[in-house]
């Protein structure tokens, strides 16, 4: 059940291909959005785009690969999707990846490339989409993280940029107010890809993947008792995104299954 109208409406969605990003893509294309999608990884893409086109039809969907940390492609991509669908009414964030190291083994390179990444992630795409937004009087809603507000020793340079963007996102929903709403998601443990691998790598070979989450979910004190789903993310993000959302801006929401500790 479609729970958000998107029709007639353009999303863009950054790292798209997987996760979090593609449930996005997915959920704004069953609620009726054109949607444009990027990455970095064209075969993954490549594989993406032609199921996203066969479930939605060719003429909804563009995508195409690149870094976002790139502005000249951040850029072009931004022309297109004018020239393809004409605007662009919601921007979604979500490019980016953890680190994790602590403070005594993070090399000057290391803090270089994480805070590159987690702001420049953020700045290319909104400098590009920007006059599209603004016209369509739009959204841009960024998937952060949790470790923004309740940062982890073993993730010491993470939890330093990700701080760094929802400060700028809040600066963001200020100076880009009342054209532009700026909202975030701030995500605890999600299954993913990496816990995946990590499920794959796990000593006691034994035991199943529902009892391996639960167990980390235990150890990790979630008060739900399991890892997230990414379709749950994305419903946060489409809701944020929507015209229900009309009366938020500079917020975000917890998708945490309670983990944090903050008030």
């Amino acid at each position: 059940m479609n729970r958000y109208d998107y029709n007639g409406q353009v999303a863009v969605v950054t790292g798209g291909s997987s996760g979090i990003g593609l449930e996005t893509v997915k959920l704004l294309l069953d609620c009726g959005a054109k949607v444009a999608l990027c990455a970095r990884n064209a075969n993954r893409l490549e594989s993406v785009h032609s199921v996203l086109c066969r479930d939605y039809g060719e003429e909804r969907v563009l995508s195409r690969a690149f870094s976002v940390l790139d502005a000249d492609a951040t850029r072009g991509f931004a022309v297109e999707v004018e020239k393809r669908f004409e605007r662009c009414d919601l921007l979604v964030n979500n490019a980016g990846q953890g680190r994790q190291s602590t403070f005594a083994d993070t090399s000057d390179e290391d803090w270089r490339a994480e805070y590159e990444l987690k702001i420049f992630s953020q700045v290319h795409p909104i400098r590009a989409f920007m006059p599209m937004l603004r016209a369509a009087n739009g959204a841009i809603v960024a998937v952060n993280s949790l470790l923004a507000y309740q940062p982890e020793p073993h993730m010491v340079c993470t939890s330093s940029a990700r701080a760094g963007v929802q400060n700028l996102l809040k600066s963001l929903s200020t100076e880009f107010a009342p054209d532009v709403r700026v909202n975030s998601i701030l995500i605890g443990l999600v299954s993913s890809g990496q816990w995946t691998r990590r499920f794959a790598e796990r000593q006691d070979q034994s035991i199943s993947r529902e009892e391996w989450y639960r167990a980390l979910a235990l150890r990790k004190g979630i008060p739900l008792g399991r890892l997230g789903d990414p379709q749950e993310a994305a419903h946060a993000i489409a809701f944020l995104g929507s015209r229900g959302a009309s009366y938020i801006t500079g917020a975000q929401i917890e998708v945490s299954g309670g983990l944090s500790r903050h008030i």
